[in-house]
């Protein structure tokens, strides 16, 4: 904490012992507070544009729910588009072990490791209190390594691409397969097949690289989640925070140039 380096009482407003508030002071962050308000709106401005420029395109995008009207719009450059339909693995992978069919699938090695530790302990010896520490051992089951397997191609809407071209769901926990009482096998995956919207631009009989898959969600519900004002609120939240920030260290530092 600051000392206390003021004794004249008039020019403080709050004290709080080792901490105290003048008068100068306040008036000083009102000012501090008004300039980033006056920032802060600046920049939510630009940060309100572009969402609005956001939402627009999204509800200037089609809507689209067949197979031919998709292919069609592929091969006419439509633009930005929703699509909704079903995610398929065409070629499908696993592990021989734990069998199945799968979109993905990782394999993840872990070893029961033995560490050891510092913990701190206090006694009285002779009325003083003294801290010591002991060595503790214990164990993690610590991943090691890893493997996956993607599948090459999947297909949505009934047309086919190649697997970077959509960003596929999660994987889930499968199994766990103990090789030794020392090693065990943990297995994730991503099932075959989903339904759900996904946001993209239909150009060059293609969609764009990357494209979101919204899982369960219709195309409404999906274009009610992305028009949101989450960027600004998000932003708004941040700023204030910044602000108290910025308005404590100034009250903490020591402003003898006030004086």
């Amino acid at each position: 904490m600051r000392r206390r380096r003021r004794p004249s009482r008039e020019s403080v407003l709050f004290d709080f012992g080792d901490f105290q508030i003048t008068k100068r002071e306040l008036l000083a962050s009102i000012s501090i507070i008004a300039i980033m308000l006056l920032i802060g709106t600046l920049i939510g401005g630009k940060v309100s544009d572009y969402q609005m420029d956001q939402n627009e395109k999204y509800n200037k995008a089609v809507k689209i729910e067949t197979q031919d009207l998709f292919e069609y719009g592929m091969r006419t450059n439509i633009g930005n588009a929703f699509v909704y339909g079903d995610l398929l693995a065409v070629d499908t992978v696993t592990y021989p072990e734990i069998g199945g069919s799968y979109m993905y699938v990782e394999k993840v090695k872990e070893r029961y490791t033995m560490h050891t530790r510092q913990v701190a302990h206090t006694r009285t010896v002779n009325g003083k209190t003294q801290t010591y520490y002991t060595t503790e051992t214990y164990w993690t089951w610590d991943r090691v390594g890893s493997e996956d397997k993607t599948c090459n191609e999947i297909s949505f809407l009934g047309v086919v691409f190649d697997t970077c071209k959509i960003d596929i769901p999660g994987s889930c926990y499968i199994d766990t397969i103990k090789e030794s009482s020392h090693v065990r096998y943990k297995y994730y995956g991503i099932g075959t097949q989903f339904t759900g919207t996904i946001f993209t631009e239909l150009r060059d009989d293609t969609i764009t690289n990357g494209t979101p898959f919204y899982e369960n969600r219709t195309i409404d519900e999906t274009l009610n989640t992305l028009e949101s004002d989450f960027m600004v609120v998000a932003f708004w939240i941040f700023w204030v925070i910044l602000m108290a920030i910025c308005t404590g260290g100034f009250y903490y530092i020591d402003n003898r140039w006030l004086e």
